[in-house]
């Protein structure tokens, strides 16, 4: 009989360590880092690459672990209901259920999962061979519940999404970014720029374009001296060529190409004859996404393009430079001009004029001002405010407060900007002076 009792407790024993081992090693491969596995599998490591091939399969993971683990459980609590029933009767079934919930739940359960959890990557090589034989051990009944899984789901309306798939991909490494900047392990400048990359399927180039007003454009009509002077003059080494109105364009001039055809005419401006060296204007659509540019900026080994609106009236102008700032910040040369548009005071309020994009400001002083509805500053308060303020005014909304320093007929130039405790909705105040 005493023989029996220790074979019993042994066998319960064993038990609730498979248990332990079953739900760590669950719990080891699926916390894992798939990235640093990847790395180990492309290097040569064999049990890195079981790992993988065992991810790759989730759903045979989980049946095989949860069926055995079932197993095992529940034969451990008949053995301990059978040993209780034998020394204290049909009470002792209370007891046997207490101490074996106990048991299952800290030791099996909690202490071997916070052991895998702690050290992930090294414990899932270690386990990934025997959770494999599991799984080929278990094969037979994982199938036929995966079998009864799949008829029960054929009765629900819900199918698989993949894009749903896609962006849940896609928002898992944002958050990881995130996470890894907060913990110090990544540096803020790199997550701006793993962040950018990430942005390029979500923005438009309507986002980043230069708009149409701020365009510097050439008149195909004006004397060749007069093109040459101010393409020289001009910070950038193409512009758009116009003819009749402004909307019309016609061609893009290059720096290279006018100072090519310069050198053929013996250096006289009066021989050039401007649309013959003038090249195609490329138009896209406003709603095209930043990736899909890049790639076609990439593909046709172009570097600007205009964008048209739904109508085809052009709206403004894109480059390859401006969808390379949005991943690594601003690009500046020798050439370009040194104008401040985020101007931070002493006092803690900022300076910024009008047009400054709402993406540059929140990258420039790690801000959280919504995009959605507006692309500029300016954009933003007159979405906000549901008018068109005027100099003194000031509102506060998403937490910051924004007073109006100068407006051009129904254009904000300029505003104060300054961040309040707590965002207390849109409140428009009495007008001050302006200052």
């Amino acid at each position: 009989m005493t023989l029996a009792i220790a074979a019993s407790l042994f066998a319960i024993l064993v038990l609730i360590v498979a248990s332990a081992i079953i739900n760590g090693s669950e719990t080891a491969l699926t916390a894992a880092s798939r990235a640093r596995l990847h790395a180990l599998d492309e290097a040569g490591n064999a049990r890195a690459k079981l790992v993988n091939k065992l991810l790759a399969a989730p759903e045979k993971l989980i049946g095989a672990t949860l069926i055995g683990n079932t197993l095992v459980t529940v034969l451990a609590a008949a053995i301990a209901s059978n040993l209780a029933v034998q020394f204290y009767g049909q009470a002792g079934l209370a007891f046997a259920t207490a101490i074996m919930t106990f048991l299952i739940v800290v030791f099996a359960a909690v202490l071997s999962k916070s052991i895998a959890l702690a050290y992930p990557d090294r414990l899932a090589l270690i386990v990934a061979p025997m959770m494999g034989a599991l799984i080929t051990i278990m094969g037979p009944l994982t199938r036929a519940s995966e079998f009864v899984v799949r008829q029960v789901l054929r009765l629900t309306p819900g199918k698989a999404d993949d894009k749903a798939n896609i962006l849940a991909a896609h928002e898992e490494i944002r958050g990881a970014i995130d996470l890894q900047t907060k913990e110090g392990a990544v540096a803020k400048v790199d997550a701006n720029m793993l962040g950018g990359v990430l942005d390029l399927r979500d923005l438009q180039v309507a986002d980043i374009m230069v708009h149409r007003t701020k365009m510097e454009m050439i008149c195909a009509d004006d004397p060749p001296a007069k093109v040459l002077d101010e393409l020289l003059k001009s910070q950038y080494t193409r512009a758009p060529v116009w003819r009749e109105e402004t909307e019309n364009i016609v061609g893009v001039l290059h720096t290279k190409d006018l100072l090519t055809a310069l050198s053929r005419s013996n250096w006289d401006p009066s021989k050039l004859d401007v649309m013959s060296f003038a090249t195609e204007p490329w138009f896209i659509p406003d709603t095209t996404t930043l990736k899909d540019q890049l790639n076609q900026f990439l593909k046709k080994k172009a570097q600007m393009a205009l964008v048209v609106d739904e109508y085809g009236e052009v709206q403004g102008l894109i480059t390859l430079e401006d969808i390379l700032e949005e991943i690594v910040g601003q690009i500046a040369d020798e050439h370009d001009t040194n104008e401040t548009f985020v101007r931070p005071q002493p006092d803690g309020t900022v300076n910024v004029d009008g047009t400054v994009a709402i993406r540059d400001l929140n990258r420039q002083m790690d801000w959280e001002l919504p995009d959605d509805e507006a692309t500029t500053i300016a954009g933003l308060v007159i979405h906000e405010a549901q008018t068109i303020p005027e100099p003194g005014q000031q509102f506060t909304f998403h937490g910051y407060r924004f007073e109006i320093l100068r407006k051009s007929r129904n254009k904000i130039t300029a505003l104060r900007i300054k961040p309040v405790p707590k965002p207390v909705g849109v409140a428009v105040e009495q007008p001050t002076p302006a200052g």
